[in-house]
């Protein structure tokens, strides 16, 4: 099995399940050595069991990415385990699921004003936090690569304001960063999965009282064709082992972009969802979704559409 990766030291916070775990999985099979960290010891050694029955190897380290004394303690493990060496971080952990789903339908005003850090302590803060030690063992080296999980979000309101906020910020953030990076030989970008098939919104479409929501079948139908979590975790790979990594640094990079840049698929071998595609966003417009059907799937929005479409000026 090809190992492009072995030798690689990476960090993968908030891997012990959903997106994370699924980049976890797929550095672990392209052979990386894979530091992954969350909350909880027993779900983090089940994902770490699993990444290295792929290949490579992981390393579970609990930490929360709230608190900074935990962030620094985990980038000295590394550096004192690796001699220094880091490759990938990838920042991922997220806190703000739940309490999304618990505020859906209300209004910012209409829920509790610690919505806010429950989206966005981790979330935002928790990724400039690793960002700050990550890139003190990258920048030495002359090399590296930092990956943001980050969302369409950023662009277009989507769930309520704290997640558009940090979302934004999120991308402001990777952009800024790169900025001071790039001289140094280390990139930094934001990458936007789909709609993405986390056993989290499984467990929420389960539910009794989200089946007795008007919007339940629609969404249903969407997730049924929704990324898997490794998913993500292939494009970072992808990202990780390109030679010309530096020409996309402080980009935004939707996932459906990057299968079409690499000729990636999902791993049960079925075409990532263009959600950038005419016939895409027109299904999320119920005057028109009659026509996404009769549309080619090769017809895009050009990203210059939606530049102005949310601008500010």
């Amino acid at each position: 099995m090809a190992a492009p990766m072995k030798g690689h030291v990476c960090v993968v916070t908030g891997a012990s399940r959903g997106i994370g775990r699924g980049i976890a999985l797929q550095l672990c099979r392209a052979g990386a050595t894979v530091y992954i960290t969350g909350r909880h010891l027993d779900t983090l050694q089940a994902t770490a069991r699993e990444a290295q029955s792929l290949g490579g190897r992981c390393v579970p380290v609990v930490c929360d990415s709230s608190q900074e004394s935990q962030v620094q303690s985990l980038f000295e493990q590394v550096d004192r385990e690796q001699h220094g060496r880091l490759d990938v971080l990838v920042n991922n952990a997220y806190a703000g699921v739940q309490a999304i789903l618990n505020s859906r339908g209300k209004a910012f005003w209409e829920t509790p004003a610690s919505i806010w850090d429950d989206i966005n302590n981790v979330g935002l803060r928790g990724h400039y936090l690793c960002s700050v030690y990550g890139a003190r063992l990258m920048v030495p080296a002359g090399r590296g690569l930092i990956v943001m999980i980050s969302s369409a979000g950023s662009l277009l309101y989507m769930f309520n304001v704290p997640y558009g906020v940090g979302k934004a910020a999120c991308d402001r953030l990777a952009a800024d960063c790169a900025l001071e990076l790039q001289c140094h030989g280390v990139s930094y970008v934001s990458l936007w999965p789909g709609l993405v098939q986390t056993e989290l919104l499984k467990e929420h479409l389960a539910k009794e009282e989200a089946q007795k929501d008007p919007l339940y079948k629609q969404f249903k139908q969407l997730f049924s064709s929704a990324e898997t979590t490794e998913m993500s975790g292939k494009c970072v790979v992808a990202l990780a082992t390109d030679p010309n990594i530096l020409s996309l640094t402080g980009k935004a990079l939707p996932s459906c972009d990057l299968a079409r840049r690499y000729g990636l698929r999902d791993v049960d071998g079925r075409p990532v969802q263009d959600y950038l595609s005419v016939s895409s966003v027109l299904l999320h417009v119920p005057s028109m979704s009659w026509l996404a059907s009769y549309l080619p799937g090769f017809l895009r929005v050009p990203k210059w559409i939606i530049t102005l479409y949310t601008s500010k000026f």
